[in-house]
């Protein structure tokens, strides 16, 4: 399914903000991103992401199993990923790095 997020992919680099703590030693990372069938939901390092209907914006999705919240958003080129209300250490995966930095360094 396309819409704004999944743009169409199947599989798509990726800000994903844990809200309440962290993931791996990091409250925030950059990194692959794949979607359900319907694009409604996301999987990142093992966690089920489902949106928060009609909770806020777009990017807001909560873990299935543990029900911690999560913003999920598009990578922007500029390198200004976390959220709108807050600033936060951002860690890249180390399978997303090279695809981040082409990103950034594109001419889009």
């Amino acid at each position: 399914m396309k819409n704004q997020l999944t743009r169409g992919l199947k599989r798509r680099l990726m800000y994903v903000e844990n809200k309440q703590g962290d993931m791996d030693g990091a409250r925030a990372r950059i990194g692959w991103v794949t979607f359900s069938k319907s694009g409604k939901s996301v999987r990142y390092r093992g966690r089920s992401l489902a949106r928060s209907g009609g909770q806020g914006g777009l990017g807001n999705y909560y873990d299935e199993a543990s029900g911690e919240e999560f913003w999920v958003s598009g990578v922007k080129q500029n390198g200004s990923n976390t959220h709108p209300s807050g600033s936060v250490t951002v860690a890249i995966d180390e399978d997303a790095a090279e695809a981040y930095q082409a990103h950034r360094t594109s001419r889009a």
